[in-house]
């Protein structure tokens, strides 16, 4: 496991608390839909090995709703077995209910991960009183580091920037995964706490960073871990102009993937399994990407792979 730790006040926060190339991991399937946990491993081996290092499991893109809590534990521990610790594992627990996602937090502690991702509370719309407290009583319940998912698209309900400038004072709280859109807000934020920001929105990796970002959680890098690490390695060496390029280039899958109208977890097993990849199925109510879909995603990845890193 990878130790995390999050400063004092006035200390400065770890830069990149979970690392800073991290994959939101599909998770396989046999073709009759059990968990593959084989394919799990071998996947993890390779996304590591290609560039990511951290993979965030059992997230949306994950299928997360449609997995049981033993499958979830049986995946991390698979996980780990396969990659050690060449990578940080943070595993999504999220639910709509506290003592649940309290539970899977504990769950996942046990089976090894290094940290945890817990979504805003869905469905319900809890105020932000009731959003805060479920925060602070997941990152209470365990020993491990707590990444905030805030992404109010999908739960209906903002993290607002009081509660997470509340939020950051909690010593296990050390990062936000964003999907706000509200890009200003998030600069505001990094300029006020401590806390690390991932970008969970292709599209935003380089801009987030460009900012003070910690890195991405990305959904794409299932399929090109490389390329998207590539970006930030360009912009770290001060090549910024080659790292927007890189950045452009991947436009055309990362719209592919994430806006086509099809989840993420579709376009990307269906990409995956056309590469020979583990992944399989996914679980009802999600149906697999047609033929002609699958055709135009496995020619943007042809496109991006083919230019001029």
């Amino acid at each position: 496991m990878t130790t995390i730790t999050k400063s004092t006040p006035g200390a400065g926060a770890p830069a990149r608390p979970v690392g800073r190339t991290l994959c939101a991991m599909v998770t396989p399937f046999t073709p009759s839909g059990a968990l593959d946990l084989d394919g799990a491993g071998r996947l993890a081996d390779h996304l590591v090995s290609e560039g990511c290092d951290g993979l965030v499991l059992n997230g949306t893109t994950g299928e997360s709703p449609t997995t049981t809590d033993a499958e979830k534990a049986d995946l991390v521990r698979a996980v780990r077995e396969a990659v050690g610790d060449r990578a940080t594992l943070v595993a999504g627990v999220g639910t709509a209910d506290t003592r649940h996602t309290v539970d899977l937090a504990l769950a996942a502690e046990k089976a090894g991960a290094d940290a945890v991702l817990v979504v805003t509370p869905y469905y319900s719309r809890p105020p932000q009183d009731a959003v805060e407290a479920h925060f602070r009583t997941v990152a209470d319940a365990s020993g491990l580091p707590v990444v905030l998912y805030d992404i109010p698209g999908r739960t209906g309900t903002r993290i607002e920037a009081t509660t997470l400038l509340r939020l950051a004072a909690h010593p296990r709280i050390v990062a936000v995964k964003d999907c706000s859109y509200d890009f200003l807000g998030v600069q505001k934020l990094l300029a006020r706490t401590d806390l690390a920001f991932y970008a969970g929105c292709d599209e935003h990796n380089l801009a987030l960073y460009a900012v003070g970002g910690a890195g991405y959680v990305s959904t794409v890098a299932n399929v090109v871990p490389g390329r998207l690490r590539a970006v930030l390695d360009a912009f770290d060496a001060g090549d910024t102009a080659r790292a927007a390029r890189l950045q452009q280039q991947a436009t055309e899958l990362v719209e592919l993937t994430m806006s086509a109208g099809l989840p993420g977890a579709v376009t990307v097993k269906g990409l995956l399994n056309a590469l020979g990849l583990p992944a399989g199925p996914v679980r009802a109510p999600l149906r697999p990407a047609d033929r002609e879909a699958v055709d135009a995603l496995l020619t943007a990845r042809e496109r991006l792979m083919a230019s001029a890193p």
